[in-house]
């Protein structure tokens, strides 16, 4: 799969499904995920092969999933949110022939090193910073935050080449507020693109579009199209 942006807009990666449209992660968001035409739908994944943000919650099984999904063009990108789940992912993706659409991320060094040796055929993305901080599940206080996050943004560029040895990713997924041109340039330089996440403003999207990001993540994935698409 080539994740690489090459002079068009970025690709458009419905975060839980269309999770602006439906309950998140449920079948009725990534059916709509794919009436919008995103050229990828996340989804999350749990122990149990749970379709879920949460250990524990209730959700779709991954089969079910994938059963809705392949018979659609649309890239899958399985979000794991624990280690331990690794085979399993890799089995039910082969399950039904779904390896070449598939990117896995994770948020644990440790899941995306034990995805590269079992899987390096796949692209693998290590998400930044950690969703514990809770940066997946609300918007940060400008008043508060504003400062620090231009202060990590700044140094962010420096890790990147650590970051991306250490865990041995070939796909780096950043947090908007993370998002710079030096940050895309530093990810590039390694041929690893860059997916941001997760933007549901046009004014958002399109200022990450113009820092060269190869992905944008969006829980309203017909608006982000219809802004990056706009003439």
């Amino acid at each position: 799969m080539n994740l690489r942006r090459d002079g068009g807009r970025p690709l458009v990666v419905a975060h839980r499904g269309a999770s602006a449209e439906a309950p998140e992660n449920s079948r009725a968001a990534f059916e709509a995920a794919v009436a919008a035409g995103a050229d990828l739908v996340e989804l999350d994944v749990t122990h149990g092969l749970v379709v879920s943000h949460d250990a524990g919650a209730p959700g779709l099984h991954l089969f079910q999933v994938l059963e809705l999904l392949a018979p659609h063009s649309i890239g899958i990108h399985v979000d794991l949110k624990q280690p331990g789940d690794e085979p399993a992912v890799l089995d039910a993706l082969d399950r039904y022939g779904l390896r070449g659409r598939a990117i896995l991320s994770t948020a644990f060094p440790r899941v995306a090193r034990m995805l590269s040796s079992l899987a390096p055929d796949v692209p693998r993305a290590i998400g930044y910073p950690r969703d514990r901080v809770g940066v997946a599940r609300f918007s940060w206080p400008s008043a508060v935050t504003r400062p620090g996050a231009a202060a990590l943004r700044a140094v962010v560029p420096a890790r990147i080449p650590v970051l991306l040895a250490r865990t041995r990713a070939t796909v780096l997924a950043l947090h908007h507020t993370l998002c710079s041109p030096a940050s895309v340039a530093a990810a590039h330089r390694r041929d690893v693109p860059v997916f941001a996440w997760t933007a549901n403003d046009p004014e958002l999207i399109l200022r990450l579009a113009s820092f060269g990001v190869d992905a944008v993540v969006s829980d309203d994935p017909k608006r982000a199209l219809a802004t990056l698409n706009a003439p």
